[in-house]
């Protein structure tokens, strides 16, 4: 069983446009993929059933406080985004302000959006490289309108937070999580989680 991403390079004469990858990903839609600024693919083996379960916690009260706040709209993990750099991501949830998202046209917004969420969060598998999300984390902290992300480590009981021009910052095992003032009133539930 595939445990960790396998990457495929393409030689730059063969590099797929943006339309051509949102297609590759599109008649592979089973397959979880990412493209990073250099054009290299990962195509990352699917969850087990308890990391599963654990980012659809995340997911649901990132979802359901975004319904009650109303400012933004959350994103489930199969959502990819395409970065400033040209690297296509798919965040374990994240979350955008209205306003940001409404600047995009109907095109952008059916494709992978041109444009980073506001907050972002990746969970770790158990089979998942700690510095490869960390540099994850960071890539997406110098894009344009993130303000938040978190990154977080079930395997040690650490979430990881980092915001734009600030180092980062380790919560060992936290009960919750604010993400106050960015999302205003949003607290994780670290039992749904841990």
């Amino acid at each position: 069983m595939l445990s960790s991403p396998l990457v495929i390079q393409i030689p730059p004469s063969m590099q797929m446009t943006d339309e051509q990858f949102f297609e590759f990903c599109q008649v592979n839609r089973d397959l979880r993929i990412e493209q990073d600024q250099f054009g290299e693919i990962s195509i990352m083996p699917p969850t087990g059933s308890e990391t599963g379960n654990r980012e659809f916690n995340i997911a649901v009260q990132l979802g359901i406080w975004s319904e009650k706040d109303g400012t933004g709209i959350a994103f489930s993990s199969s959502t990819g985004f395409t970065l400033s750099t040209g690297a296509k991501r798919s965040p374990d949830a994240s979350w955008m302000k209205l306003e940001r998202w409404n600047t995009l046209s109907t095109e952008q917004q059916q494709r992978f959006a041109p444009i980073c969420p506001d907050f972002v969060v990746e969970l770790r598998s158990p089979s998942d490289n700690l510095q490869l999300l960390k540099d994850k984390m960071v890539e997406y902290m110098k894009e344009p309108g993130v303000q938040l992300g978190w990154l977080i480590d079930r395997k040690h009981c650490h979430v990881y937070v980092y915001r734009p021009g600030q180092p980062e910052e380790c919560l060992e095992n936290p009960d919750t999580v604010s993400a106050d003032p960015i999302l205003p009133g949003f607290v994780l539930n670290m039992s749904k989680v841990w």
